[in-house]
């Protein structure tokens, strides 16, 4: 750790603000010129509006994509000509005539199935003819053809349909109904149903009437076939979040939870400033462990006249596993000491029979009629590929991932090859992201290997290779690449730097690639596959004015690490005459997310701390952007290193971050500021209260003080729950270590936060005051959510934060 200097009391407002006008008008006028907070932190609309959501129609010839009006956000639909390069705007009634991103297509591929404003339409791709099927107004979903391919089906609210595009017949595969069937009778005990039974014969004599009618009419529909009706009741004590329908048409898969769940007690937030002129609440969400996700079973669901069958998830490897059985003894002395009664503390704490867990995909096989379904674990330690054979019933394990952390969020693609002979998907078993194929239970082979992650995988239309994005030249480099379905040697199909994002051609010839890099927000290239060199700019939407300014480009460096093997990549931002003999002023940005990436080497999400920091720099500070331990793009154990301690391992790693600064690039050690939003300002609070000699002040904006408040999905990762590991709550909870604080600490917040509630800016600030600091202050910015939405409190937030460094940094 550094040796600090005492650092005296900072100089006036009016003082910085003098010295900080002599210092600009002598030496970068010229350079930072334009580069103005008022600016910087305006409505984004001035950047220029980028392309978004980049798709090519079935031609082949050209690509479709949306744009931001200014001043709204309401998207307009454009079409590029790849052959001539011309781009026209798209009126509303051509826009059901383009097609989508994700219609299915039929065996032959030569007819694209789609729904369009909530109707469906079938789109024969030899002479683009186009039929549409429905005009309603019940929103038609889940747009497939059936393996039969004479018919397209549709999901509309709780029924199913299928067009026969033949016959013109329109069927309804399955009405399902949440209630009970009016024909069972009822079995719960009940005094009043029963005593109305007793004494009143006209009610039984009406019901026994209707329920006769009822039953002749089913009857008659399952004696004729063309009056067959296909209506389940399913109970009115369940819920069906999803239901997926087979190829056939025949089955269904149904993911299936209680309809009745103590949800955990939610918080309330108010709204002040409103237009009615009251105090306006809502209720939002509740805190980790409050609410544990409710386990979900899965049913087949045979459609011509069947009983919903409940598969056995038992059979599922390590499901009856205990991963947290040796927290469980620590937890309940934990509890103990600090007062709860030991015999409630081990009931509540007592480990499950068998662990319950939650559906995160389906994907059929419309060769062989069966389901290949994801499911995880809600302890977080497992997930499971399980293929379900629709005709049979059976179901078999195909894949077990399993972490003693937490299994990651991303991931989690996968899908069957389309003759399905196998079973593509995502797995991070050896330490990175990689693509594998299976085959059958015990049949695996990796088709990507080493130390990088793919994501976004297509497959095209002949089945010989798997098309993916991956960071394997760079950790914070994203190209395209290609592997054969086969296995072999990877190719890389880009060569544009940065970040890059792509939709493959039908004929698999060409990418669109949405292409980006640290100084330029993203356009759209055209890349012929073979031909990395081959790329051609096809949109020019960055504004001029954005163009004209001197914004500072950040160098990608590695910074060492103390504690681990591998560098902390890092983005650097140097004044542009900087002098290694002179001595500068340092500020450090905390992205948020925790598992985000952002030292990366295209366009941030943190646009405009890109450009505030291009004016730090202009006025003499250095600017470190670290990828600490928890972020994104560099491997499984990078991810996990916070596991039951957050705010620790980031916090080393920014430490390493300042010992280097100092040694390499001249910057003072008391001179050295930390800023963050969201987890950014969660380890801005760890940097001052555990580092207090570190940091000579810190800006934390919509910060999580104790990580207890915070969500369920989120923090039941990284921390498991408040009661079954209490140990790592209090270790990562920076109102644990808040009488640490001695420097100067400015805490913003929107008091319409949603996500990180007003209340623990609230709750730390009283835990402050009785603290006694002194060095602290508050703003509230009462219309702002989690994510800043206005311009005003935008430049008001920052322009507090460059006073905080001015005074106390420069």
């Amino acid at each position: 750790m550094l040796k600090r200097r005492h650092t005296p009391p900072g100089p006036s407002l009016l003082t910085a603000g003098l010295l900080l006008a002599l210092f600009c008008s002598n030496s970068l006028a010229e350079s930072g010129e334009g580069i103005t907070l008022e600016r910087i932190m305006d409505h984004p609309d001035w950047l220029g509006q980028a392309p978004e959501s980049p798709y090519w129609r079935e031609d082949g010839r050209h690509v479709v994509f949306q744009q931001k009006q200014e001043g709204e956000e309401i998207r307009d639909y454009f079409q590029l000509d790849m052959e001539s390069g011309e781009i026209e705007k798209l009126a509303a009634d051509q826009l059901s005539r383009i097609g989508t991103a994700n219609g299915s297509l039929d065996r032959t591929q030569r007819r694209l199935a789609y729904a369009h404003d909530g109707n469906v339409f079938v789109k024969h791709l030899d002479d683009g003819r186009i039929r549409q099927l429905t005009r309603s107004a019940r929103p038609a979903t889940e747009v497939r053809f059936l393996a039969d391919d004479f018919r397209v089906a549709w999901r509309s609210g709780q029924s199913w349909h299928a067009y026969d595009l033949e016959t013109g017949l329109v069927e309804e595969l399955a009405d399902l109904r949440l209630e009970k069937d009016p024909l069972e009778d009822e079995a719960s005990f009940d005094f009043l149903r029963m005593q109305q039974e007793r004494l009143f014969k006209t009610l039984n004599r009406e019901r026994d009437t209707e329920q006769a009618l009822t039953r002749h009419e089913r009857e008659i529909a399952r004696a004729d076939e063309k009056r067959h009706h296909r209506i389940h009741f399913l109970g009115d004590d369940i819920r069906t979040p999803v239901q997926s329908l087979a190829p056939s048409g025949d089955q269904m898969l149904l993911v299936v939870e209680p309809a009745q769940v103590d949800g955990g007690r939610t918080g309330t937030m108010p709204a002040y400033v409103t237009e009615s002129g009251y105090v306006e609440t809502q209720d939002v969400r509740t805190r980790v462990g409050q609410n544990p996700p409710v386990g979900q079973q899965l049913w087949l669901l045979e459609l011509d006249g069947g009983e919903p069958v409940a598969l056995d998830l038992g059979e599922l490897p390590g499901i009856n596993d205990d991963p947290l059985a040796d927290l469980r003894p620590e937890a309940i002395e934990w509890h103990v000491e600090h007062g709860a009664p030991r015999e409630e503390v081990e009931q509540a704490l007592e480990a499950p029979e068998q662990r319950d867990v939650r559906f995160m995909g389906v994907e059929w096989d419309r060769e062989n009629n069966r389901a290949a379904v994801m499911l995880r674990a809600v302890d977080n330690k497992d997930r499971w590929i399980v293929v379900v054979d629709a005709d049979s019933g059976e179901m078999e394990s195909w894949h077990r991932l399993t972490d003693p952390a937490w299994i990651n969020w991303n991931f989690n693609e996968f899908g069957w090859l389309r003759d399905g002979s196998g079973l593509w998907y995502l797995s991070e078993e050896s330490g990175y992201g990689h693509l594998y194929l299976a085959t059958g239970p015990n049949r695996h082979r990796a088709l990507t290997e080493g130390r990088y992650k793919v994501n976004n995988i297509t497959l095209d239309r002949d089945q010989e290779y798997f098309y993916y994005r991956a960071n394997q030249p760079h950790p914070g480099v994203y190209e395209i690449f290609r592997v054969p379905v086969a296995g072999g040697e990877a190719e890389q199909l880009t060569e544009l730097g940065g970040q890059n994002d792509f939709a493959l051609s039908p004929k698999a010839d060409r990418l669109v690639v949405r292409h980006d890099n640290a100084m330029t927000p993203p356009e759209l290239y055209s890349v012929k596959i073979g031909e990395p060199g081959s790329a051609e700019r096809l949109t020019h939407t960055v504004s001029e004015e954005f163009k004209a300014l001197d914004w500072i480009a950040p160098e990608f460096v590695e910074v060492p690490s103390s504690h681990v093997d591998d560098p902390i990549h890092t983005r650097l931002y140097l004044p542009p005459d900087f002098d290694p003999e002179k001595e500068y002023p340092a500020v450090f940005f905390v992205h948020g997310a925790g598992y985000l990436q952002n030292a990366h080497q295209g366009w941030s999400q943190y646009f405009r701390e890109f450009m505030f920091h291009s004016k730090l720099a202009h006025e003499g500070y250095v600017v470190m952007d670290m990828d600490y331990r928890a972020s994104a793009g560099y491997g499984r154990d990078w991810r996990t290193a916070i596991y039951r301690q957050m705010g620790h391992p980031e916090l080393e790693d920014h430490v390493d971050g300042v010992n280097w600064v100092v040694e390499n690039y001249s910057v003072d050690p008391d001179r050295i500021g930390i800023y963050g939003g969201s987890y950014g300002g969660f380890m801005t609070f760890m940097a001052l209260f555990r580092e207090p000699e570190m940091f000579a002040a810190g800006a934390a904006l919509r910060p999580v003080s104790d990580w207890a408040a915070y969500n369920h999905p989120y923090t039941s990762n990284i921390l498991n729950t408040p009661e079954v590991d209490p140990m790592a709550f209090e270790r990562s909870s920076p109102i644990e270590y808040a009488e640490g604080l001695e420097r100067p600490l400015l805490i913003t917040s929107g008091m319409l936060d949603d996500n990180v509630f007003y209340q623990d800016v609230v709750r730390l600030t009283q835990r402050l005051l009785e603290l006694g600091k002194e060095d602290f202050e508050n703003a509230m910015y009462p219309l702002e959510p989690h994510g800043f939405e206005h311009p005003e409190a935008w430049l008001d937030q920052y322009r507090r934060i460059y006073k905080l460094f001015d005074r106390y940094v420069k």
